[in-house]
């Protein structure tokens, strides 16, 4: 079960955050301090905690400078929902419920007072008595007709006297009904087909409310835990296993994230703290009995075998972003050990010298404790888990955050993953569409979570704009074949078909060349001279609107990279097309269509069949007030992870085929 869209209302610095979107496998926050970017975690978490977290309490959680709504009474816990998650259930959990409910999106609202209430959107209502009052009245008089009494009528008279016509069938009302009707199951005439639909149909409405249960009850069962990480927990390096055991039986933590992280490297090796303690505590007697000394050195080289087993994983995967000097492959090396009541955790040099954890780096430490207790906790309740990261790896250097960026990417493979953060080393330039912002405009107003790559303040989009800018200032003079683009979407349009293409027969764009999009048609040429000025090979790719003209006909790019080296969307339309002045969408455009019906409701199907000159972005803004172009390219890339190039119509890739072709050509 996946969670993809998500809202939070009424919860510290948050009056209502909007629905926004959840991508199925990695979602980034970004946004100023202050913004509630780590609130909206919070809250995110309650939909289905772990045990051990703490409820709502409307006295710390509800907005402040509202509390006296509560305490007066005017305003009962009970009704206020805090958040709220829409669910998408698997092909695999899909076969578990009815047809009805299988392409439904699963809603769980968690409110103030830490009641829930869930439903399937849009399930069908629960049928009124009135909807089968005439079935069952016309049904015994069938009965009686049969046995020759009036039994059935009166009984049946009996049963139903409590019900309106408006009353639900709800398990409880439905219950006597059904148990009335399969006790003349055997009374009607079976040859009666007439009499044989009625009975069917009306014992289908009576256990409809039961089904619907059982189908909410299994959503709710799959409904899968959210896990909060922060940067408060530590391993620490020197733990007296006997003192930790004491203080977790007597429940006597002061501060819980202080031995968190050491509870969860236990739970890594399979011990308990008091098992290890007593373990430390075995002694070999003098006496000769054979099977003592065996299951002695049993249980030692139990644990000696569980330390080293859980020291090579957390050394596989710390060596995977901390990359050990080639010249010193063995540095770096973890080590579980234990001597006596004593557990420490060293680090191995390339001399072998060992040394203390806590005598590292910040950020080594950091990424010893996130492993260890990302790999306890997910091989204990959490394999079901979606992750919510609050600012991971801020103590790693930036080019380990830009290697730990891939080990998010790799969790987020088994488990959702969403993760606030500030650095724009944790965001790849191909990862702008998975970027949510966070910004309060105003206390009044609150936190809001935008979809979109929008925001009025200029600090919750700086690190999408540090990110863009790092990478293009990384790639900018490395790759030595370049093309230009107009803007993001054009980016996004090209390398998601480009790599269709290159799953299909490796024909789309030559690994080597950089994609770059300029802000807007005016800027290719800046982008092109200063490439073109540094020996680099160029190209660009220009729709063909007023913009894209008025770029294509500036003497600086045309001296610079010639007709053949300026590619407009016209070349690459079907002969077919009547659009005269197409931009990058509608190299897509029966895609498009499709998409947009799909996933946001707006059919100009028979609008585009209608008007076949007009480009498709000026149909979907007349349809749609809230159209974004930058939405739409989102969805089409999203669209291109699920399916393959033979998707796209032969017309859509026939353009993608002829544009990487001549890209690939130009920059040879």
């Amino acid at each position: 079960m996946k969670l993809v869209e998500a809202r939070v209302q009424n919860y510290r610095s948050i009056r209502d955050t909007g629905r926004f979107e959840i991508e199925k496998m990695k979602t980034i926050l970004v946004g100023p301090n202050e913004a509630g970017k780590s609130a909206v975690l919070q809250a995110l978490q309650q939909i289905n905690p772990p045990a051990d977290v703490k409820n709502f309490d409307a006295l710390r959680d509800y907005p402040r400078d509202s509390y006296n709504e509560i305490s007066s009474k005017n305003k009962d816990p009970k009704t206020v929902p805090v958040v709220t998650g829409w669910f998408e259930l698997d092909d695999e959990e899909k076969q578990q419920i009815p047809d009805i409910y299988q392409g439904l999106q699963y809603e769980f609202t968690r409110y103030l007072d830490n009641h829930a209430t869930h439903t399937f959107v849009g399930q069908p209502p629960i049928p009124t008595y009135s909807e089968v009052k005439s079935g069952f009245l016309r049904f015994a008089k069938h009965l009686d007709e049969q046995l020759g009494t009036s039994e059935s009528s009166e009984s049946l008279t009996e049963i139903t006297k409590g019900l309106y016509d408006f009353s639900r069938l709800t398990k409880t009302v439905s219950t006597p009904i059904l148990a009335w009707l399969e006790s003349h199951e055997a009374d009607f005439d079976e040859d009666n087909e007439k009499e044989s639909e009625r009975f069917k149909s009306l014992s289908a409405k009576l256990i409809f409310s039961e089904v619907q249960d059982r189908a909410l009850k299994y959503a709710n069962d799959r409904l899968p835990t959210l896990v909060l990480f922060n940067n408060y927990f530590r391993v620490r390096p020197n733990i007296h296993l006997g003192r930790l055991a004491s203080r977790i039986e007597g429940d006597t933590l002061e501060d819980d994230w202080y031995d968190y992280g050491n509870k969860c490297l236990l739970s890594l090796l399979g011990f308990s703290a008091r098992e290890l303690s007593d373990f430390g505590a075995v002694a070999f007697d003098d006496n000769d009995d054979q099977d003592e000394f065996e299951e002695v050195r049993d249980k030692l080289d139990e644990r000696k075998y569980q330390l080293n087993a859980a020291s090579i994983k957390l050394t596989r995967e710390i060596r995977s972003i901390w990359k050990p000097d080639p010249q010193k492959p063995e540095a770096d090396r973890l080590r579980i050990e234990v001597d006596g009541q004593y557990m420490k955790l060293v680090v191995e040099d390339d001399l072998g010298v060992e040394i203390e954890l806590d005598q590292r780096s910040e950020g080594f430490q950091w990424l010893v404790s996130f492993f260890t207790v990302f790999f306890a906790e997910a091989e204990e309740q959490h394999e079901n888990a979606i992750l919510l990261l609050d600012e991971p790896g801020m103590s790693l250097h930036a080019l380990k955050q830009r290697e730990f960026r891939h080990t998010l990417s790799r969790l987020a493979e088994n488990n959702q993953t969403l993760f606030t953060t500030h650095s724009p080393f944790l965001i790849g330039p191909d990862e702008l569409d998975i970027v949510r912002v966070v910004e309060m405009p105003d206390r009044l107003e609150g936190t809001k979570v935008h979809t979109t790559i929008s925001s009025s303040d200029s600090a919750a989009i700086l690190p999408l704009q540090e990110a863009l800018g790092y990478d293009l200032a990384s790639t900018l003079f490395s790759a030595k074949r370049n093309v230009v683009l107009e803007g993001l979407t054009d980016y996004w349009y090209l390398q998601a078909s480009s790599e269709l293409l290159n799953a299909f027969d490796g024909s789309g764009i030559n690994e080597n060349i950089s994609l770059l999009p300029a802000s807007n048609a005016g800027k290719v040429v800046y982008f092109a001279t200063i490439l073109h000025t540094n020996d680099m090979k160029v190209a660009a790719l220009l729709d063909s609107d007023a913009a894209g003209d008025a770029a294509a006909e500036q003497e600086t790019l045309i001296h610079l990279l010639g007709n053949n080296g300026i590619l407009r969307t016209l070349d690459f339309m079907p002969d077919s097309s009547k659009v005269k002045r197409p931009e990058i969408e509608d190299l897509f455009r029966t895609t498009l269509l499709k998409i947009m019906r799909d996933e946001f409701g707006c059919d100009v199907v028979s609008d585009a069949q209608n008007q076949k000159g007009r480009p498709i972005v000026d149909l979907f803004e007349e349809k749609s007030s809230d159209f974004s172009k930058y939405k739409l390219a989102k969805a089409f890339v999203r669209w291109s992870r699920d399916n393959s190039f033979n998707k796209l119509t032969p017309n859509e890739r026939n353009s993608v085929s002829q544009i990487c072709a001549n890209i690939n050509k130009f920059l040879k």
